[in-house]
């Protein structure tokens, strides 16, 4: 009977003792800020200190590709992000599948310190839709133009260098159809993003020419940087803009680089806030706080990006820079770029 009682009174002790401890959990708990980014866009000790400001926790999910951040988008319909980076171009489909959602931009205080470039949100494609800012940006890169300066007296002064006969097999490229056509068109004196179908032939024409002037293909920045010194190549096409300069000159590469005073295509990712964002104003917090000088120009630092708050290096305000937008057909784009690669004959590929 002793017993009983006395299993009973440690019963009692134990539920008291798991109560107590369930009730110091929760008022232990703490929010948690969901980011789906690129590398070098959430260090992590510049989340740790906005995790310090806030009493916040922030999870950071990071991504190597458009495709990829799609995907985990897509997976939840965006209830498993709170705020996401991702370029204008890609800011339309998401705008389209409903996956993101109007920012309060009276939240982000820090918009004024921006450069004029990117005050005026409107002006920027992709990234608005009927009045309301669905993103803002915060870094970019120009597809710029990186020279051996010892086989240069001058600055290429624009894409059409790729197809200068004189550097024919010292070009190194970027292995992509959409930005590839995109460049033929533009050579063309045709809109970047919109080829119209009679004006292919003539696009694809120059993108045989262009893989005639090829030395190699590249994907990544790391793989482009040791291509252009093991090949000693002359020109290369920078799909990944300053961040492959700092890679090449970090290694000692005696490199130029121009930005097209003509127009040259750029990438310019911006923050958006998830439809499924559990506290809007929480991830427009983050925003803001990613646009304070410190935390700006620490990406740059350390990543070899522009920013939005500091004039770049490599372009000036004046140039005019394509920011990215979808394209006409991307599908059928990157099925013509590996049948040109394929080494299919111009006839078969008019047909």
């Amino acid at each position: 009977m002793l017993r009983s009682c006395l299993n009973h009174r440690i019963l009692r002790l134990w539920l008291v003792f798991a109560a107590l401890q369930g009730l110091s959990h929760s008022a232990l708990a703490v929010e948690t800020l969901r980011i789906l980014a690129w590398p070098g866009y959430a260090d992590a000790d510049l989340v740790k200190a906005f995790e310090q400001r806030h009493g916040v926790r922030v999870e950071v999910t990071l991504v190597g590709n458009d495709d990829i951040l799609r995907e985990k988008m897509a997976a939840g319909s965006g209830a498993h992000f709170d705020v996401i980076a991702a370029n204008t171009a890609e800011m339309v489909h998401y705008i389209d599948s409903g996956l993101i959602q109007p920012i309060e931009t009276g939240n982000i205080p820090n918009l004024r310190r921006q450069l004029p470039r990117f005050r005026p949100l409107s002006a920027i494609p992709g990234i608005t839709r009927a009045g309301s800012v669905y993103a803002i940006p915060y870094t970019y890169s120009e597809m710029g133009l990186i020279y051996d300066r010892r086989r240069f007296k001058t600055a290429p002064a624009s894409y059409a260098d790729l197809w200068n006969p004189r550097y024919a097999g010292q070009i190194l490229l970027f292995d992509g159809g959409t930005h590839n056509f995109s460049l033929a068109a533009m050579a063309l004196g045709l809109d970047p993003f919109r080829i119209p179908s009679a004006e292919f032939p003539r696009a694809l024409k120059k993108l045989l020419a262009l893989r005639r002037n090829a030395l190699v293909f590249y994907s990544l920045p790391e793989e482009a940087a040791r291509l252009f010194r093991e090949q000693s190549a002359a020109l290369l096409f920078a799909n990944y803009g300053s961040q492959q300069v700092k890679l090449l000159r970090d290694a000692g590469v005696d490199i130029g680089y121009a930005v097209p005073r003509t127009g040259a295509l750029a990438w310019l990712d911006c923050w958006a806030v998830s439809r499924g964002a559990r506290n809007k104003a929480l991830a427009e917090a983050w925003i803001n706080y990613t646009l304070e000088p410190g935390v700006s120009h620490a990406l740059s630092v350390r990543q070899g990006l522009a920013n939005t708050l500091e004039t770049s290096a490599a372009s000036r305000p004046g140039d005019p820079l394509i920011w990215l937008e979808p394209v006409e057909d991307g599908a059928r784009r990157t099925r013509l770029w590996q049948r040109i690669l394929s080494g299919e004959r111009e006839a078969l590929l008019l047909q």
